[in-house]
Formats: C-alpha cells, structure tokens, sequence
C-alpha cells in the first residue's frame, strides 16, 4: 500500500511517499480503508524528534483516521466489514490502510461524511475533555479560547455554548482569524499579538477573571492567562506550542483557590467508556447541525509534506485533511 513515511527526524522534506506492507491485523483488530486523515502539530512533532514519547524509526505518522472497514479479526464482535467509522490510532494514519483495536473506533452516523468526522479524534475529544472533564464547566460560567480560530479552539468556542457558558473570550492573531471565532459563537474577541491582552480580559469580566481558561502556548502566554483567572477558577494546560515552559509558583494559586490543570489525551483513552461517550455526543452534536467543523483546506496524501509547512507556517484556519 503507499503511505507516507519518514527514516529521520527533519523538516517536511523528509516525508516520503512510498510503498509499505499493508498491517496484519490481530483477534480483535479491524483493517479500516483509509478515506480521510486529519493532520495535527502531534504529527510535526513526531516528524522534528520533539514528541512527549519517543518515536522509533522509520515511522508512519497520522492518529486520526476515517473510513471503511474491510477485514475484521476472528474474535471482532463490535463491527462487521462494510461499517463507516474513525478512530484515534497510535501511529500509521499517512497510509491507505490502518488497524485498530474493534474498541477505539466509533461509528459514523449516516449524516456526517469522513472528511468532517476525522476532524474530532484529536482536536474534537480535546475540546470536549479540556472544557468539560478537566475544566469542569458550569452554566454560565466565562471560557477564555486561546487561539480560537484553530481546531482545538473554533470546536472548543461552540462546545462551551453548547454546555452552557454565559460568556465566551475568544482570542487570535488576526482580525480574519478573530472574524472566524465570533462566526463559531464567541462573545467577545481580543488580538492577543497586541500589548495589554490580558487587562481587556479583566475589564470585560468587571475585573473578576475567567472561570475556565485553555491554554495551549506555554510561556509568558501561560503567566498572563493566569493573571486572568477568577477565583476558583480553572486554567487547563494542553500543549507548549511555543516551545517555552514558565515557572509556576504554587503558592500564588492559593490566595484564590486556583488551579492549573494538566490534560493528554491518551489518559481519556485508558477509560474507554468515557472515551466512547464523549465520541458518540461529538458525533451526534454534528448530525443535528450544532457543531460545525471548519475544514481548513483538503489534500493528496502525497502532498503531506506541503501540508505540514502549511500548519507550521500558522496560516491556515480550520482542520487540515489529507485523502489516500
């Protein structure tokens, strides 16, 4: 089968599109038809050697995957060949063939092509956990989205509507990209590339501060979100895309009960049954048209490599998806 694969860490230049064995599947695992893949900064991460785990060469990058299965293994009883689903997978997405465990896909409802579901293994369960699971957000509660108009963010402005928030901050880098954010239901918008960010925060909460905060740029963006926070109020961390880590002095949380709150996805997935709630509410959330996915731009998957200078160059908005 052709896939895409790389033999060392590097810039986009080192995806190659190329032929590979098709994967054996195990008892419990089903061969899925790739129909869609979504392509995230977990992949460029992998590709540059920076992942949170080691990636063992030669690789095949791509966690996301949609699309038809074709083969089930002998003890498979949760899917029969012919079933549309997606699906997390741990690595070898870039291909025309992937399998999986029959527990980590979900089926995908008759209403909702490929292309929009295999935008919410990633940024869709992250959005849902960071806000609901870890940030715990009640109604009416104020959400500050950083980077708004990403995938994490544009999914994550409509899902704190959709539960309930009173009031949405959206924060970007540009007035087309804040224009996007207050399309996906955000309240008030804020260029965060701009001096005194996060005074407007506080002036627009009457001082008080944020309930729940995503944070996903590490740095002085971390020290100036925290300085946002209200009391009790959640700040929950889910990626350093700036590469900067900040100090964090514990103490300053107490004199108002704040927390700082980790989140990773692959932790959700240990519990399956949460995993495979929160995957079916996302997917029902598109079939009756309350959550829209912005799809970014479509591509060949042997363009891979153009698509990764694409997401890493920041000017795209939206999910970026590759078709075998």
């Amino acid at each position: 089968m052709k896939a895409i694969q790389f033999e060392k860490h590097g810039g986009p230049e080192v995806l190659k599109f190329t032929d590979v064995e098709q994967p054996e599947i195990g008892h419990h695992d089903v061969l899925v038809k790739v129909k869609a893949i979504g392509v995230n900064y977990a992949d460029t991460a992998r590709r540059e050697g920076k992942y949170v785990v080691p990636t063992q060469l030669p690789f095949i990058p791509g966690a996301e995957i949609a699309g038809e299965i074709v083969a089930v293994g002998k003890d498979v009883t949760r899917f029969k060949p012919g079933a549309r689903v997606v699906s997390l997978i741990e690595s070898g997405g870039y291909a025309e063939y992937a399998k999986v465990h029959e527990m980590v896909p979900a089926p995908i409802p008759d209403g909702v092509t490929f292309t929009d579901a295999v935008a919410l293994p990633l940024q869709g369960q992250t959005a849902y956990h960071i806000l609901k699971t870890m940030g715990r957000l009640e109604k009416g509660e104020t959400v500050l989205v950083h980077a708004a108009a990403g995938g994490v963010g544009a999914i994550s402005v409509q899902l704190a509507k959709i539960f309930g928030a009173g009031k949405i901050i959206a924060t970007a880098s540009s007035d087309e990209k804040l224009a996007h954010a207050k399309e996906m239901g955000a309240d008030h918008l804020i260029n965060y590339t701009e001096e005194g960010w996060e005074l407007k925060i506080r002036e627009l909460t009457g001082g008080k501060g944020v309930d729940v905060a995503l944070e996903m740029v590490g740095g002085d963006i971390f020290n100036k979100t925290l300085k946002c926070l209200a009391p009790f109020g959640r700040l929950v961390i889910f990626g350093a895309a700036s590469g900067e880590h900040a100090a964090l002095n514990p103490g300053q949380l107490m004199r108002r009960n704040q927390s700082v709150i980790g989140f990773f996805l692959p932790q959700i997935m240990k519990n399956m049954e949460l995993y495979q709630r929160s995957f079916e509410e996302l997917l029902k959330f598109i079939d009756e048209g309350k959550l829209q996915l912005t799809i970014g731009g479509t591509y060949q998957l042997e363009d891979a490599a153009e698509v990764h200078r694409l997401l890493q160059g920041r000017k795209t908005m939206g999910k970026l998806v590759l078709h075998p």
